[in-house]
């Protein structure tokens, strides 16, 4: 028995993820919508072709883990902290899209940089 952890191969891990349709490397305006597609095993989660790496503050992160348990124990809603960020961008970005200037993120940046 063997102690070596699998490890994806180089076809996976330099795998195109150019969404379909746009080859040129443009991104769609606005956020994509999630894909449908659940990953196998039935868990529910859902397949994502992109990933960043965001740093967060200690603070942050004790306030993100915290949402997340208030939505499963105030509201039902099991979902990973990753749900949880995807869903705040979009909300941000949605209202940056309908409001404009007035926009929240729009708001909360100029007064970042007005420090």
């Amino acid at each position: 028995m063997t102690r070596r952890a699998s490890l994806p191969g180089a076809a996976e891990l330099f795998r195109s993820t150019t969404l379909a349709g746009k080859g040129n490397g443009e991104l769609p305006a606005g956020p994509p919508e999630p894909d449908t597609e659940p990953l196998p095993g039935g868990s529910g989660r859902q397949k994502h072709d992109a990933k960043i790496t965001v740093y967060v503050s200690q603070a942050e992160l004790v306030a993100l883990e915290q949402a997340r348990l208030r939505l499963r124990a105030d509201y039902g809603l099991g979902v990973d902290r990753g749900r949880v960020v995807r869903e705040a961008i979009a909300v941000l970005l949605g209202d940056l899209e309908a409001r404009g200037e007035e926009s929240l993120l729009v708001r909360r940046l100029r007064r970042e940089r007005e420090r």
